[in-house]
């Protein structure tokens, strides 16, 4: 998978960052909205227990009332029922209500009727329908009490008298109360049963405030959530929106200086995005002032040979003598070879940052890659009387990570322009050290020097001071230009100086950062 494909946000590609930020941190509060299904499994744990509980309790009252004489069970039931909570009916034989704890006694509970609550019960019980239905929670048998009060009423118990073994029976009073019935065989009468009901309001009641605590914590959760998240996208997007429509108006150009906010007091990484995108900004409005410029320079040192072209080639029609009609022929030929040579170093010069951007440095040893360049001029002839010396380094002590291609062209300048400023019989000097950081490359001539206000302009694109009898044209001051531009595409420095031994003469010091074994 590609770097822009792992990038890439397919199905919130049209989501806004503020709406991925809110929605992450939703997202986060509907997982713990979630606990909602493990407060209903812990309301089933609790209702199971509950109906255990009664149970048991049931088979304990059971073995009591078998236990009292007939003339004791009114006493015993009503005694049992206060104390447990419960209510406490017998049923004989023919199914008739024989006895019932809350004749005997006060009631134990109360089912109230909803109609007579207020709205907030109605509230309530609407919740835990609307969360009961959620969670897909199994639905519950009504409990009522019956008109006529006889055991056929209670459907879950009617096998009872029968087959002797207890039943029991979770239901949901009108007001949604928990009401837990338990039915058990007497065996003093053969027939007869116990029903005992428990009231489970107090199962309701904690489970509705566990309820409402996670209702009150998901709330605030989610209004905390719902502000940081908006913090989050206030401290991300509005600078990041910011820079966009900063980096808009460079597009579209609209303004000669555009500042992209630098963001100086954050120190995160939208404000290493921000401060990066205002250098950015600048290297690009400074490149493009050096192509302005650089097209300036070009348009203005073309016009000159163009011009005297013209000149040459407008007269060269109206003279008849043989004789300035060759000189005239001559000036042609010197204007076109100029026209060529600006060409061929405007284009070199345009061409060395992007070339030095697609190579692949590799190990150049100065010193051989200098040697090779100083014994091929001599074969050639091409230094007019002027004697080259090099001090070659030892072996390996001076490489540099590099092209060596663009590097000759560097050294190549260099001892052009020194050869030309250096007189008849003089001696240009080149030597190369290292030391274990920093390789050193120093070219010095035998001229007439550096003045110190130049030193800096010589670097620049067309400029060009020339020894005195040289001929026009025969630079096109590039050189120094181009030499510069490929040392510090080397990470390099070149400057240039006057020799500080007392002679006459300028020296160019060059330094590389030495290769690494």
């Amino acid at each position: 998978m590609s770097r822009n494909e792992d990038l890439d946000l397919r199905w919130s590609a049209r989501w806004s960052l503020t709406s991925r930020i809110l929605a992450v941190n939703i997202f986060a509060i509907a997982l713990l909205a979630g606990s909602f299904f493990w407060l209903d499994n812990y309301r089933v744990r609790l209702l199971d227990e509950r109906t255990r509980q009664t149970e048991t309790q049931a088979e304990l009252i059971a073995n009591v009332i078998n236990r009292a004489t007939p003339d004791e069970r009114a006493s015993v039931i009503a005694a049992l029922g206060t104390r447990s909570g419960h209510r406490i009916r017998i049923y004989g034989d023919d199914g008739m209500l024989t006895l019932d704890s809350w004749q005997e006694a006060e009631p134990t509970y109360i089912n109230r009727d909803p109609a007579t609550e207020p709205w907030r019960r109605s509230v309530a019980r609407w919740m835990d329908r609307s969360i009961e239905a959620v969670v897909n929670a199994e639905p519950l048998p009504r409990f009522r009490e019956p008109e006529v009060d006889q055991f056929s009423v209670w459907d879950f118990a009617v096998e009872v008298p029968d087959s002797r073994v207890s039943a029991s029976q979770l239901a949901l009073a009108p007001d949604r109360t928990p009401m837990v019935s338990v039915a058990v065989p007497l065996d003093a009468d053969a027939g007869s049963v116990a029903l005992i009901t428990a009231n489970a309001r107090d199962i309701r009641g904690d489970v509705r405030n566990e309820r409402l605590r996670l209702g009150i914590i998901i709330f605030v959760a989610a209004i905390v959530s719902v502000l940081l998240s908006l913090f989050l996208a206030r401290t991300i997007v509005r600078p990041l929106r910011r820079l966009s429509l900063a980096a808009k108006r460079v597009r579209l150009g609209r303004a000669r200086e555009v500042v992209l906010p630098r963001l100086p007091d954050r120190r995160d990484e939208i404000g290493m995005l921000a401060r990066a995108l205002s250098d950015m900004s600048q290297a690009l409005r400074e490149r493009i002032d050096a192509t302005e410029a650089f097209a300036a320079d070009v348009a203005h040192e073309l016009k000159n040979p163009l011009a005297s072209l013209s000149s040459a080639v407008d007269t060269l029609h109206k003279i008849q003598d043989p004789e300035l009609q060759a000189q005239l022929l001559d000036v042609v030929k010197d204007d076109v070879r100029r026209l060529d040579r600006l060409i061929t170093d405007i284009s070199s010069a345009s061409r060395i940052d992007a070339e030095l951007s697609r190579t692949n440095f590799e190990r150049v040893d100065i010193g051989d890659l200098i040697g090779g360049i100083v014994q091929g001029r001599s074969e050639r002839g091409r230094d007019s009387g002027v004697r080259i010396a090099f001090g070659r380094p030892r072996t390996g002590s001076a490489i540099i990570m590099g092209e060596a291609s663009q590097l000759a062209r560097v050294f190549e300048n260099l001892l052009d322009n020194a050869v030309s400023f250096s007189p008849q019989g003089g001696t240009v000097r080149i030597a190369a050290t290292g030391d274990g950081d920093d390789v050193f490359i120093n070219v010095e001539d035998e001229g007439p020097g550096i003045a110190e206000e130049q030193r800096e302009e010589i670097f620049r694109r067309f400029h060009s001071i020339r020894p005195s009898d040289e001929d026009f044209g025969k630079h096109s001051g590039l050189g120094l230009a181009i030499a510069k531009a490929i040392v510090e595409g080397h990470d390099g420095t070149i400057r240039a100086e006057n020799r500080d031994n007392s002679a006459q003469g300028a020296r160019f010091t060059i330094s590389f950062p030495m290769a690494r074994p």
